[in-house]
């Protein structure tokens, strides 16, 4: 009677060669992910400035003007109960997520009507949360939005 031999698996070189080359890809790719954070979180500032702008549109269709700067963007998730009462409210918002949303560095977005460069100004100061700034740290306006 002859013992079957059947062990499989891998040798302790081939296990660290693909370490070896996982570490290699990693060191590759990794720092060109890393840099990228700052320009997603500026991108999805200009998606969510626009969002709200189209909100703040669907709110001045249905009511004739936008939210004041004392009813702020909070008119747009609820019923404002100072300054101009609309009328013609919609009754579960204009935003769809029910809440306004800060911007991806956790600070709220700013607005002011009527604004400075329009009939509203909507922004976020960026990275920094302070006017002003170049790169990560620069405004992220509706007036200026690409």
């Amino acid at each position: 009677m002859q013992l079957v031999n059947n062990k499989k698996g891998f040798t302790l070189i081939e296990i660290m060669v693909v370490i070896v080359i996982l570490a290699l890809l990693a060191a590759l790719v990794g720092p060109k992910l890393m840099g990228r954070t700052d320009d997603a979180k500026i991108t999805d500032a200009r998606v969510q400035i626009k969002n709200m702008e189209t909100a703040l549109k669907l709110y001045k269709l249905d009511n004739g003007n936008y939210p004041t700067t004392e009813q702020g963007l909070g008119a747009l998730v609820a019923k404002p109960t100072v300054g101009v009462i609309p009328k013609s409210y919609k009754d579960d918002g204009y935003l769809e997520s029910k809440k306004v949303p800060k911007d991806p560095w956790g600070n709220d977005y700013l607005y002011i009507s009527p604004g400075e460069h329009g009939d509203y100004d909507l922004f976020s100061y960026g990275a920094d949360g302070v006017k002003g700034g170049e790169g990560k740290n620069a405004d992220i306006t509706s007036w200026d939005t690409k």
